[in-house]
């Protein structure tokens, strides 16, 4: 389990110090003394040595606390590690507090079962510890943008923005779980009777969802590629890319056949990828730069007389050879985390090369996808942050016109236009009184060039809305809120406005060359205000595909 608190360490200290020897105490353990602060390390560089402490029968407490590795200002840590005897070996558990210079204060709780003897094996799966249970809500625990809580929240179609944004954001290192209800069940009975008996071996190690048939619709319509519906459960993996057919196959779908079949065998599977995730991320900064338990020596009592001599120079073989062994076992810890971090460097590689293949494949309409213009360099070589040669001051300036506009859409090379001319060209009858739409919507063309340029580098942080309200420095913003994730449910499940979005696109897009494009950008306010219709498709085929340019379509507002 790895969350963040707004607590200060030693208020998150104090907390954990105190559950853990409520825990014990109701064990049957002795509940241990307060800790004290450790003396300096004669080593500056050396950690200070932990303080042991039994409890009872074969129940060690190992406490340690000091400077993080990085030298001084690094931060500082405190540790709790604790051994209780099991049926055929030791239970571990080992709560690791850490705060950095700058940042929030780390939690990190590992559990793990060490067996002994040669032909008992150990349990697949080692259980939530109650210590995990009883902490997070004390500690207000949160991943990112997101609470991480006990049970399942259930969530109204109001709530829908902030869990895309949520699975958008970058900040993110937990799944999110997200449960529907079926139509023939009602909500209370389902999320009492299965979701939260399905979610007991998730908490601090996923957040978890349950959506209500109004949230369902709208997450659905806006979350096309990802959409859970029937009763299924879906894990949403960090990095969620919403405008990705691709990424849709990334994200685990546990069908309500799977779960009703045996709920016990379903939460195990349930668990699986979070577990997995929890392996296998690097850790945060501050968490990676805590050093190694030093285990306390036992039996240094030298005494004297004439065996004097010979046990303080075993005591100082000893001493050296435990040095040795600290040094082996943090080179190992440091190994382990530079390869969590290649593996999440070459899981990033990969998408990037899927997406550039993908690209290169596509053909827009009427011939291939048109190459970079002479004397431009291709997109995927700007730098992170550096605005895009189109619209960019000085160059040409933004037109006065949309015929203009349509002429100079070929300085975007990462956009498409697929759909008809003539409606973008019957704005300019309007301009006299609507003289900044076709600025307005170079503004936005722009702003979309400069976003897929970072999203097929995989760069981008999240879909065009979250990068229009984090735009990074030196490009060009767009107002926020002009950029609309998808059309309202209204919209959607009209048979008539819904077919006059459905449109057209390259057929390595969608085989029908039709996709439906609720994704718009608001050109003006009012019934007769422009729109600008588009479908990301930055980490399928590697282009922005607009479909349309032109009056507001067909909807409740409309005449």
């Amino acid at each position: 389990m790895t969350v963040t608190t707004a607590l200060p360490h030693a208020d998150a200290l104090a907390l954990a110090d105190q559950r853990l020897g409520a825990w014990l105490k109701q064990e049957g353990c002795e509940e241990p003394p307060p800790a004290a602060r450790e003396p300096a390390p004669r080593d500056p560089g050396a950690a200070p040595p932990a303080e042991r402490l039994r409890l009872g029968g074969r129940v060690l407490l190992d406490r340690d606390g000091g400077p993080l590795r990085g030298g001084p200002g690094a931060g500082r840590y405190d540790r709790r590690r604790l051994r209780t005897p099991a049926p055929h070996g030791t239970h571990q558990l080992t709560l690791t507090i850490a705060t950095g210079a700058a940042g929030p204060t780390w939690v990190w709780l590992e559990a793990e079962t060490h067996t002994t003897g040669s032909g008992v094996r150990t349990p697949c799966r080692v259980p939530v510890p109650e210590l995990a249970r009883a902490l997070l809500p004390l500690l207000d625990a949160a991943d990112g943008p997101a609470a991480v809580q006990l049970a399942p929240r259930v969530l109204t179609a109001a709530d829908v923005d902030g869990l895309i944004d949520e699975l958008c954001d970058p900040a993110r290192r937990l799944p999110t779980v997200v449960a529907s209800v079926p139509a023939d069940r009602g909500l209370d009975a389902w999320v009492t009777e299965v979701v939260r008996p399905l979610c007991g071996q998730l908490p601090g190690l996923a957040t978890a969802y349950v959506l209500d048939p109004g949230a369902r619709t709208e997450f659905n319509v806006a979350l096309e590629f990802h959409a859970v519906y029937g009763g299924a459960v879906r894990t949403y993996l960090p990095e969620v890319d919403p405008a990705s057919r691709h990424d849709g196959a990334r994200h685990p779908v546990l069908a309500r056949r799977r779960i009703e079949e045996d709920l016990r065998r379903a939460a195990g599977l349930l668990a699986r990828e979070p577990r997995r995730l929890a392996a296998e991320q690097p850790l945060p900064t501050p968490l990676a730069a805590v050093p190694v338990l030093r285990v306390p020596p036992q039996g240094q009592r030298t005494g004297t007389g004439p065996d004097a001599g010979a046990a303080r120079a075993e005591l100082a073989a000893l001493a050296h050879e435990e040095q040795q062994d600290r040094a082996e076992q943090q080179a190992r810890a440091d190994e382990l985390e530079r390869v969590r971090h290649t593996l999440r460097r070459e899981r990033r590689r990969g998408a990037a090369q899927v997406r550039a293949l993908a690209g290169r494949f596509c053909a827009v309409p009427g011939g291939t996808a048109a190459p970079a213009r002479p004397g431009r360099r291709p997109a995927t070589a700007t730098p992170p942050g550096t605005p895009s040669a189109a619209g960019a001051p000085g160059a040409s300036g933004a037109p006065g016109s949309f015929t203009e506009l349509m002429a100079r859409l070929g300085e975007f090379p990462l956009i498409s236009f697929t759909g008809d001319q003539k409606s973008a060209l019957a704005l300019d009858e309007l301009q006299c009184s609507h003289a900044g739409w076709a600025r307005l919507t170079w503004d936005g063309l722009t702003a979309l060039q400069e976003y897929a340029e970072a999203a097929v580098r995989g760069e981008a942080g999240g879909d065009f809305k979250q990068w229009c309200e984090r735009t990074p420095a030196g490009c060009h913003r767009f107002p926020p809120r002009k950029a609309v994730r998808g059309e309202s449910r209204t919209v959607f499940s009209h048979t008539k406005w819904k077919r006059e979005r459905m449109l057209p696109v390259p057929e390595c897009v969608d085989a029908s060359r039709r996709a439906f494009m609720g994704a718009h950008l608001r050109i003006g306010g009012g019934r007769t205000a422009p729109r600008l219709h588009y479908l990301d498709d930055c980490s399928g085929s590697g282009r922005i595909y607009v479909g349309y340019i032109g009056l507001h379509l067909t909807n409740t507002r409309t005449n």
